[in-house]
Formats: structure tokens, sequence, C-alpha cells
């Protein structure tokens, strides 16, 4: 996974405490660390870093709840844009109400998780999302007697380009938006895009013509967007009539969206279904199966193709999922 985000505090001394607390940590001395970090913020009470590292550490190793909340309120009061990403922490600490994902916070990630972002998620974690979602479209191809080839696709969220290098044999032109400017290179070294740019997904989408694209694809992109709402409607104004929508999510046994432990949201089926439905995109396949692994073992997932509607083509909804 990523390395630690680092956000200087501009004093010399504080930032020493800070590695030296790092290095406290990595060796199990936790409260040492919590102490070295509570220096640090002394020194600099604006130091986003080290309050976020206080929280974790309150957080994840000293059970102090409260203690945390404080020192992830301040880490976000420090740093507007939320890079660190105090925000989801305090959601799932259940001192802050159910929101987006600061798209700061997204870029940095993966901006940090960039160099390694292959081996890790393919090889570490087991991901098969662009497998996965290659499998639903020629699935729902073959069952509406549809050609699987398509002369233009946008991939959301695109990041090094699995995505894209899959899905090349069978589409003319392929688009790709990512928040990160660090993977939108990586996908450019692909030479599988026609065009890439550094964007938000919503605004991405907003920026293309209307019903100009037959096939949207958002592999593991669900997962940092607590409301999907807003880019399945632009999706849909940007599909062709009968135009696919293929996209890989975490998923959970109960209603509407939650906040997982790995700090990724989870769409409930019906949830997915009803906003699918809302955005004027009918299900054609939906099959719980899971793309990626954690602690070793399968994260449920859905793996959903919707069309957007139109008289002329048949809709078809597998009623049994397909478990993998």
């Amino acid at each position: 996974m990523p390395t630690y985000l680092f956000l200087s505090s501009g004093n010399v001394l504080a930032d020493r405490r800070y590695d030296f607390a790092r290095e406290l940590l990595a060796r199990g001395e936790a409260e040492a660390a919590a102490d070295l970090l509570t220096q640090a913020v002394e020194l600099a009470p604006d130091f986003t870093s080290a309050w976020f590292a206080l929280g974790e550490i309150r957080q994840d190793r000293l059970g102090d709840r409260d203690g945390a909340i404080d020192a992830f309120r301040r880490a976000r009061a420090a740093d507007p844009r939320d890079r660190h990403g105090a925000g989801l922490r305090l959601m799932r600490l259940g001192a802050a109400d159910l929101d987006a994902m600061s798209p700061a916070y997204v870029g940095a990630l993966f901006d940090q998780y960039a160099p390694r972002f292959d081996k890790s998620l393919v090889e570490d974690l087991g991901y098969r999302g662009p497998a996965l979602l290659l499998e639903a479209v020629r699935e729902v191809c073959a069952t509406t007697g549809r050609v699987m080839v398509f002369r233009r696709a946008i991939d959301l969220g695109c990041g090094t380009g699995l995505v894209g290098r899959a899905f090349a044999p069978i589409v003319s032109e392929i688009i790709g938006f990512d928040l990160s400017p660090q993977m939108i290179e990586r996908a450019r070294a692909n030479r599988v895009y026609a065009r890439l740019a550094v964007t938000d997904l919503v605004q991405g989408l907003a920026n293309e013509s209307p019903a100009s694209a037959e096939l949207i694809l958002a592999a593991d992109v669900l997962i940092y967007i607590q409301d999907v709402a807003p880019l399945l409607r632009e999706a849909t104004r940007v599909l062709q009539p009968g135009g696919l929508l293929a996209v890989t999510a975490e998923t959970h046994a109960g209603d509407g969206v939650v906040l997982t432990a790995g700090l990724r949201f989870a769409q409930a089926e019906s949830y997915l279904r009803e906003e699918l439905q809302q955005a004027g995109l009918a299900v054609a396949l939906l099959q719980h199966a899971s793309a990626r692994n954690e602690n070793q073992a399968p994260l449920p997932g859905l793996v959903v193709v919707a069309f957007k509607s139109d008289d002329e083509v048949r809709r078809v909804e597998p009623e049994t999922p397909c478990d993998t």
C-alpha cells in the first residue's frame, strides 16, 4: 500500500520528532511515539501529518477513541483539503456523518501508490476487476446478440491502464479519466488511450458530448464514491441509446452505503439497482463477484452491466447471482 503522506510542518525540530516517532512506532513503542508526536504538535500546532499520525496511534494502538477524534479533527482543520483523509477516520469513529471522500485525499493516495500499483494490486491483492468487467460485457453481448466491438469507450478511474489494456482489442478509441497525475502518466505509457485527463470523474463526463460513448467502464471506482447518483446521471447522458455501463463495486448485506474498515465505500445491491434505475439505466447483468482480496480473503463485491434504456434494446436481467 502507499507510503505515509508527509506534509512538513516547516519546523525542523517538529519534523524530527515526527520522524523519530515513526521509527518508534515501527518498533512497537506506540506510547513513546504518541508522546513524541504530542511534542511535535506543541512545537507546530498546525502540523497536519503529526496530528493525523497521533490520531492513528490513539485509535489503532492505544484504544483512545476520544483522543483519536480530537487529533483527526485537528488534522482536518490544519489541512482543509484533507489530503490525509482525516474525515474518513472521523466517519468510521462515528464522529462525522457519511460524506464524500476528499478529492485531494484520493489524488494524493494514488499519487503515492502509482509506482507500485500494478504489483501491489494484482500480485498482492489478487485484483481481477478488468477481467470481471470484460467477461461481464462479453456475456451481455452474447445474450443480446450484440457484436462485441465498440467505437468509443470511457475508462473512469483509469489508474495505470489495466482496464484499458483489457478492452483495447475490442474498442477503437478509449478515453481515460483519473484524479491522480501519477496514475495518468503511467496510463499514458501503455499507448492504448486516445486521450487522458486528470479530472474529477463527474466533471470529466460533464465535459463529454451527449450520446458520444458506446461503453463506460468503472473498475474499483465506486468504492471511492459515497453518492453514485451524479456519476450515473452523467454516464447516462454521455452514453448512446443502448450503450453499456460496466462497473465493479464492493457490497454488504445491509441497505444503502457504508464505509468499510478499509476506508472504502460499499454499496448494497438494492441501493445500486435503485440508483441505476433512477439514472435511466436498465440492469442487464448483476453478479456477486469479488474484484480483490483483503486479509487473504475475497471481499464481497458486485459486477454490474447496465444499458441506457431504449425501446429497441432487449432487457436481460439474470436472477441467479454467480459467486466468484
